[in-house]
């Protein structure tokens, strides 16, 4: 059984028991967090695909850990003009693990 969701902008498929590295959640580590924008769920009858969401459905995910990813360089680089910019960044993350899948 797995469920596609929605989260942070971006669509993951998830099955019971999947680690997920999603986008930084408001919530503590430890704490159990439910996601309702389900768009499929694949079910031993089938595909159950929602327009656009399913309803009455949702998964609920344990926060592990909240973090940041790797450094990425951000270069500005103009030819001839003494132009240059150099600049980091690191996303923030929660790591999250699926416990149910409620359809």
């Amino acid at each position: 059984m797995y469920a596609i969701i929605e989260t942070g902008g971006k669509q993951y498929k998830v099955s019971e028991g999947d680690v997920l590295f999603i986008e930084k959640l408001e919530a503590f580590e430890g704490d159990v967090v439910s996601f309702t924008k389900v768009l499929a769920v694949s079910k031993e009858s089938g595909l159950v695909i929602g327009s656009p969401l399913v309803e009455g459905a949702a998964v609920s995910a344990k926060v592990e850990k909240h973090g940041k990813g790797e450094k990425i360089i951000i270069y500005k680089y103009k030819a001839k003009k003494n132009y240059r910019r150099k600049q980091g960044h690191r996303q923030p993350y929660t790591k999250v693990t699926i416990d149910k899948i409620q359809a």
